[in-house]
């Protein structure tokens, strides 16, 4: 969304951290600081904040707020509720010298005013479920691939007669010998010691593997009750976990502008690296890594197995393309392609075209 001095009278900048929030209102005709506020960060503080802005922002007012998916979601979510315009704004850049909360306030409503368009808060409700469960997911196969290590570095610095019988075995045999292993009547203490270590990690993975066996039902279950859901399985080479990450990162209808402001934000639109008489672009290292690497996957995928991509991928290979130079065009292609998809199925009923 679009946001000109004239279109507020007052600017509210916020400054949360995990207990308070430091709020600044900065008048929009001539800048200046109107009031500053420090509350806490629950229920009864938000109501005093939005009896705070009443007294002195009274009309045309917007929220300007760091962190509204994280210390500030509590605010954000009771400002929505209460009908305030809210917009989020990324990590204020410091310049050097002093730095306070107050001050970082006062820097957020001025970043706020100074950006020709400003991004929505991300939705909660099921767009939240779905990265709650996408940041668990995460969690839980970084854990298990760490405990997965730790039994493969073990085994190797096992004692002989104990490495001999795990050593070539994949990693589910492994897991059923270690659990049937016993520890021999006067077994030396690092025998002893090396089956309970190699049986306490093999518990470990095996629980880490049934969480992540719970959590893809889970994910694939809130993905299709979604809008965009069942349109973005539809894609080829796009699953449930690739699709829950497109949503929260597309988060709801508006809050990406167009279709090449999520390519921006997926870290997709080509950035100019050119040389004397040299034209090219580059990948982009920026945006949403994650979303970025759901888009990657959709890529490579369709290389392997979608007809049209396979095609495109050979006829820019001929005319001497390279390797990361299709894999950049494609990623882009596909931001197009699945934005498109998620505001289409979004779109509400009154926009959509009818049947002659």
């Amino acid at each position: 969304m679009a946001m000109r001095a004239e279109q507020y009278r007052y600017v509210i900048g916020g400054d949360p951290d995990r207990d308070t929030i430091d709020l600044a209102v900065l008048d929009t005709a001539t800048g200046g600081v109107r009031a500053h506020l420090v509350e806490a960060a629950h229920g009864p503080g938000y109501a005093r904040m939005l009896a705070w802005a009443d007294e002195h922002a009274p009309q045309q007012r917007v929220w300007a707020l760091e962190g509204t998916g994280s210390f500030a979601a509590g605010l954000a979510q009771t400002l929505a509720e209460a009908g305030e315009a809210v917009v989020e704004v990324g990590a204020v850049k410091r310049a050097r010298g002093a730095k306070n909360d107050h001050i970082d306030a006062v820097r957020a409503a001025r970043s706020a005013l100074a950006r020709e368009f400003q991004t929505l808060p991300r939705a909660r409700g099921l767009r939240e479920a779905l990265r709650m469960v996408l940041a668990t997911r995460a969690a839980v196969l970084v854990s298990r691939t760490k405990a997965i290590n730790e039994l493969k570095s073990l085994i190797i610095v096992a004692p002989e007669h104990l490495r001999a019988q795990l050593r070539g075995l994949s990693l589910a045999r492994q897991l059923s010998r270690i659990e049937a292993l016993q520890t021999p009547p006067g077994a030396e203490v690092e025998h002893r010691v090396t089956i309970s270590t190699l049986r306490s990690i093999a518990a470990r993975v095996r629980f880490l593997q049934r969480q992540a066996k719970e959590l893809d039902p889970e994910l694939a279950s809130l993905v299709s009750q979604h809008a965009a859901g069942p349109a973005l399985l539809a894609e080829p080479g796009v699953g449930p976990v690739v699709a829950a990450q497109l949503l929260v990162s597309w988060s709801h209808r508006g809050r990406v502008r167009n279709e090449a402001a999520f390519a921006a934000l997926a870290g997709t639109s080509p950035l100019e690296a050119s040389s004397g008489q040299r034209i090219r672009h580059r990948l982009n290292r920026g945006g949403d890594r994650d979303l970025n690497r759901a888009l990657h996957t959709v890529a490579i995928t369709r290389v392997r197995c979608h007809a049209e991509t396979r095609a495109y991928h050979a006829a820019a290979t001929a005319r001497g393309k390279t390797r990361r130079e299709i894999r950049r065009s494609l990623k882009r292609a596909l931001a197009r392609r699945l934005y498109r998809r998620m505001q289409a199925a979004t779109r509400p009923a009154a926009e959509r075209p009818t049947a002659a």
